[in-house]
């Protein structure tokens, strides 16, 4: 049937995984697609079980209708719709909060249809829910985590994982290998490289010339050689590198006085050398803590895989299993998730002009 043209055929189509069906990720899919502002940035299609879906927004106390298809072509793109491209696997065996492999393979589906269906151009980008890990091996699918499963399936070799909450922007060296070999992967080719996709993704998040600092390995970035030779032998030639190359960048920088200065607008972006020297700060800034309820208020905060084909963004909370069909997990992240998503789309069309 042909029809006129509207605004919103020009909305992109953002696919957002349910994440693990035990975990807090269908709840917050749920609460984020019931917002009506979502609808105004972008055409949201939810990948997973329709069934569990329903009976989620039943729980919350939601009315919205679950429009279960497994074709683009047949969803609504509707405020008061959820449209769910249903996988249909088996969600009454599931239970809350519960680590299991029947959780995990779903969970895996539901990520990599999302990879087909971006690498297809049916969808313009695709933000995922959290995975559990334990779950996702048990399932028999060897991967540390979405980053890792993304970059299987396009046979990407150069990619990193960038987090974002407000003024803070921060991409590793290297993130999910024991600190023991995160040293050694301290290496000038690996920090230049990480440089380069932290610079191209501040271009394609609006700012066109990103002011770059990068971190050191060692206590105060080794105290000039005292406490070791790593930012002397490769992380500052992959600076000096980078600054030949025409980047704005600082470094080595002792990390307990880059990160505070970052939140205060003095970087763009920041090279972190190892997985918990960049979370931390970040989750600081991004998680809110209540200690008198014992629980979170808010958690805030978006990681974007790059180096990537298509578009990943993901909410950079965990699965939350304690709290899993409690009805009390905040959507903050997922809908922040999403409005990255729907930049990165926005940036990937201007650079492709």
């Amino acid at each position: 049937m042909n029809r006129t043209m509207t605004t919103d055929d020009y909305l992109p189509i953002v696919a957002i995984t349910m994440g693990d069906p035990a975990s807090i990720g269908p709840e917050v899919a749920v609460k984020a697609l019931a917002d009506p502002a979502v609808y105004r940035v972008c055409r949201p299609l939810l990948i997973g079980d329709a069934r569990l879906c329903k009976r989620v927004a039943r729980s919350l106390g939601l009315d919205m209708h679950i429009h279960a298809l497994s074709d683009v072509k047949d969803a609504r793109f509707r405020t008061g719709t959820i449209d769910v491209v249903d996988l249909a696997y088996d969600s009454s065996e599931i239970r809350w909060g519960e680590v299991s492999a029947l959780a995990g393979d779903a969970a895996f589906r539901t990520v990599v249809k999302a990879i087909t269906m971006a690498m297809e151009g049916q969808v313009d980008a695709t933000v995922t829910g959290p995975i559990h890990k334990e779950s996702i091996n048990l399932a028999g699918h060897y991967f540390s985590g979405h980053t890792e499963i993304y970059a299987h399936y396009t046979r990407t070799k150069k990619y990193g994982m960038l987090l974002v909450e407000g003024a803070l922007r921060v991409i590793h060296v290297s993130t999910h290998v024991s600190l023991r070999e995160a040293c050694d992967l301290v290496k000038k080719p690996r920090v230049l490289e990480t440089i380069e996709l932290l610079a191209d993704a501040c271009v394609q998040l609006g700012v066109p010339q990103p002011r770059i600092g990068v971190a050191g390995l060692n206590p105060h970035a080794s105290d000039g050689g005292l406490f070791g030779t790593e930012e002397r032998d490769e992380i500052l030639p992959a600076v000096e590198a980078a600054r030949a190359m025409g980047y704005h960048v600082e470094g080595p920088l002792p990390a307990d006085s880059l990160f505070p200065k970052a939140v205060g607008g003095a970087y763009d972006g920041c090279v972190a050398m190892y997985h918990d020297q960049g979370h931390i700060p970040f989750k600081t800034v991004g998680f809110d803590w209540d200690g008198g309820t014992g629980k979170m208020k808010s958690v805030r905060g978006v990681n974007i895989t790059l180096g990537l084909p298509i578009i990943r963004t993901s909410v950079d909370h965990g699965t939350a299993m304690e709290i899993a069909g409690k009805g009390i997990a905040s959507a903050d992240a997922m809908k922040l998730a999403i409005d990255y998503a729907v930049l990165m789309a926005a940036g990937k069309n201007k650079t492709s002009l």
